[in-house]
């Protein structure tokens, strides 16, 4: 039995309500109670919150690949592998940056989100 329930991951960031903004549109969720200054949560397109942002002053972001300021987490996300451009895209165009292509390699590319943090589009075969 277990003894909790997952409730959200939350991220670090200089700007809780920008950063809710591209990962709501990243998974196609809505942004919760944006005013707020110090917490934003996403919820996900099935209802339930995933994602939480909170203020950090000071905030420096992760280095990738390099660890003087460790990444800490990353996140992963699904995307069938036949529509894997047109999501680099759009996170590109929500203000993404590719930090590391597959270059037919992998399954995967590695991108930075506006704050700084690492995550990846990982392709799968399933629709």
């Amino acid at each position: 039995m277990a003894i909790a329930k997952l409730g959200v991951t939350a991220l670090d960031c200089p700007d809780p309500a920008a950063l809710a903004a591209f990962y709501a549109a990243l998974v196609g969720g809505e942004v919760v109670d944006p005013e707020e200054d110090d917490w934003v949560e996403v919820e996900g397109p099935d209802g339930e919150r995933r994602l939480a942002f909170q203020r950090v002053e000071g905030y420096q972001p992760p280095s990738w690949p390099g660890q003087e300021q460790p990444q800490q987490l990353h996140l992963d996300f699904d995307v069938p592998r036949a529509e894997i451009d047109e999501a680099e895209r759009q996170v590109l165009a929500l203000g993404a940056k590719l930090a590391w292509g597959d270059e037919g390699e992998r399954n995967f590319r590695v991108y930075l989100d506006p704050a700084g943090h690492p995550f990846c589009l990982c392709m799968t075969d399933r629709a």
